[in-house]
């Protein structure tokens, strides 16, 4: 078996080579720190549902994404995994084709069996525009457990 990774630049580059899902959209990870996480992915033609605009199970699968990997930092600290219990997803704006997305999220209670985030996926409203448009807020709860108990 293959080393874990021990700092936060190894820890992402092995995710980010070990996560098919996100490989296969296009998803990049980025950890600022324990307990925060970002995504970010371009919006392809295999994601519309409609000519030029992207399926919520895109936006839905991105905030899980996002909000398990924030959970997953934060748990990692101590050397345990988590698995999502539940999330729920508002969705506020359409996405197209093309448009650039950034998921980020957050730990907002970190207990001994369960993680509590929230997250929030944005668009670029403009390219003349600096302001990105929330098109998506989540939150989930994940369930928390030692990695010494995951089963391959």
């Amino acid at each position: 078996m293959p080393s874990q990774p021990t700092d936060w630049p190894d820890l992402v580059a092995h995710y980010n080579r070990i996560n098919l899902y996100g490989q296969a959209n296009g998803m990049e990870l980025t950890v600022p720190a324990p307990g925060q996480a970002e995504y970010r992915m371009r919006i392809q033609e295999a994601h519309l549902s409609s000519p030029g605009t992207a399926h919520g199970g895109v936006l839905a699968g991105l905030m899980d994404a996002v909000l398990g990997a924030a959970a997953l930092t934060q748990a990692f600290t101590a050397g345990d995994l988590v698995s999502t219990v539940e999330f729920k997803i508002n969705y506020l704006r359409p996405v197209h084709l093309g448009d650039e997305l950034r998921a980020v999220a957050q730990v907002q209670h970190a207990g001994k069996s369960i993680v509590v985030v929230s997250g929030t996926i944005y668009r670029q409203a403009d390219p003349a525009d600096t302001r990105p448009l929330a098109v998506a807020q989540g939150m989930g709860t994940f369930n928390r457990y030692p990695a010494t108990k995951r089963q391959l």
